[in-house]
Formats: C-alpha cells, sequence, structure tokens
C-alpha cells in the first residue's frame, strides 16, 4: 500500500473521531433532563368489582408453591395522575403486566408502558424491571419512549404510597429521565 493510501485512511479514522466526539450526548447521571411525579392507581377485579376493576388476574396457579402468590400474572390498563387522588383527570394510563415471581416473599417484575394524552406531554414510556415491594423505594428502568419521549432512557423510582388490603394500591413513581431527544 503506498503512502498516500495510508494518509487517507488516517484522514478518515481521524475526522470520523472529532465528528462522533463533538457530536455524543454526555450523560449526567445527577442532574435529569426531565423530572416529574406521578401516581400509579391499580384496582384489581374480584368479581364483585367489574365497573372499577383496572387489572384482572389472569392465571391463577394454585398456591401450593408458596404463600406469595407465586406465577399470579396480572393484566391491567391502570390510571395515572398527577396528585394521589383516584379520582384525579389520568394524564396517563398504565398498560401492561407484572407477574409475581418469588417463592419466599412478595416481588413482582413489571413490563408495561404510561401512554399520555394530555395538554402536557404526548407520546408513551415503555419502563420494565424488579419491584421489590418490601423495599421502601425500588428502581426500574425506562427502556424507551415516543413523542414527547422519543427514544428516553432513564428510571422510575417506586415507593409504595397506600395499600387497601389485596384490592388497591397506589405507588408515587418518580420518574428521572437521563437521556432526552
Amino acid at each position: 500500500m503506498e503512502k498516500s493510501s495510508y494518509f487517507k485512511i488516517l484522514f478518515i479514522i481521524l475526522s470520523s473521531s472529532c465528528f462522533l466526539i463533538a457530536y455524543s450526548k454526555t450523560l449526567k447521571p445527577e442532574k435529569p433532563c426531565k423530572r416529574f411525579v406521578l401516581y400509579y392507581h391499580d384496582i384489581l377485579f374480584n368479581v364483585t368489582n367489574a365497573a372499577n376493576a383496572t387489572s384482572a388476574n389472569v392465571s391463577n396457579p394454585p398456591n401450593v408453591l408458596s404463600d406469595f402468590n407465586f406465577g399470579m400474572l396480572v393484566v391491567f390498563d391502570d390510571p395515572i395522575t398527577v396528585d394521589q387522588n383516584l379520582v384525579s383527570t389520568p394524564v396517563a394510563r398504565a398498560q401492561g403486566f407484572y407477574l409475581y415471581n418469588m417463592k419466599t416473599t412478595y416481588n413482582a417484575w413489571f413490563a408495561y408502558t404510561l401512554v399520555f394524552n394530555s395538554s402536557e406531554y404526548n407520546g408513551t414510556l415503555s419502563i420494565m424491571g424488579a419491584d421489590i415491594i418490601g423495599e421502601k423505594n425500588r428502581d426500574l428502568s425506562v427502556v424507551g419512549g415516543t413523542g414527547d419521549f422519543f427514544m428516553a432512557r432513564g428510571v422510575v423510582t417506586f415507593s409504595t404510597d397506600a395499600v387497601e388490603g389485596l384490592g388497591y394500591f397506589r405507588l408515587k413513581m418518580d420518574i428521572k429521565l437521563y437521556e432526552c431527544y
């Protein structure tokens, strides 16, 4: 190979590197690009509350393996509000599922999408991860989004805000996005 070919290759590599460095996005984990708090309300169907239920157990495994709902799968379409009031106007819907996946304690694994259709936000946020219910705060991953949240990434910190037996719970969701476009 002649010298001019080496210089051409070197020039291409250097200019590509400069371009990538100039246009790379620096993540600052200490400072999210967008942060907001929402409340997730879940009302489990219990045969008598069809009009109000927002989630339903779609598998009913026998509790011979565990006393912690191990194997139970729940599908939901839950309202999301900006305050703790269940009857507030929803700013989004949480649509997806959670399943109980531990035999020794209550633990759930969530996969859902927040579907926004409000005056403040439009689009979706996709969230998934383990909800270790016994912990005060639990982090789940924001793995993408659409619309106002196009390709967003970040963390949703769950904290249990209210529990009423097995029929209703409310989660506070502290949403911190570290990658915003």
